[in-house]
């Protein structure tokens, strides 16, 4: 059994060399590269995504995010919990605003939850051995959303540098 599913995968890989998700001859764009996919993820996922892998490429992406957080807060902690700690309004590790009105802080309390729910329906799923199979358009748009997260990390950093 474990024989044909490599055989398998060996052709959707193969097959999907050749495929309209890949860059045409004329046009020399990456696909990631049309999204605009943030540099770190690109350097996690991109080749994972072009031998194939498109759930690997998307669990990486979202374990780079944990572990940007990891390192933009100090925490240790890891999933739903980092998340929790690390944009918590009241006294958040990461600041995406300077939290001076009601707005600011319901940006922060927003974020915080999208963040954390990013490692509960994407990384976690992926893993934890879920049987999710990743198609390479929901693998860009998983990619997109982890993309829009880093840059977002990165817009509060930046921020607080100034």
């Amino acid at each position: 059994m474990t024989e044909i599913i490599e055989k398998f995968e060996r052709i959707v890989r193969m097959s999907y060399k050749h495929s309209d998700a890949r860059p045409k001859s004329g046009d020399g764009f990456h696909p990631l590269d049309k999204r605009n996919i943030h540099p770190e993820i690109q350097q996690v996922s991109k080749n994972l995504f072009d031998d194939g892998h498109f759930t690997l490429a998307t669990f990486a992406a979202f374990k780079c995010i944990e572990e940007k957080v990891q390192e933009t807060s100090t925490l240790s902690s890891t999933g739903w919990d980092l998340m929790m700690k690390a944009f918590n309004k009241k006294s958040p590790e990461i600041k995406l605003n300077n939290l001076a009105s009601v707005s600011d802080k319901d940006e922060q309390e927003g974020y915080k939850f999208i963040f954390g729910g990013t490692m509960l329906g994407i990384r976690n799923p992926r893993a934890h051995g879920s049987d999710i199979r990743d198609t390479p358009d929901q693998c860009l748009d998983y990619l997109s959303l982890a993309s829009l997260l880093l840059r977002r990390i990165d817009r509060s950093n930046e921020e607080e540098n100034c």
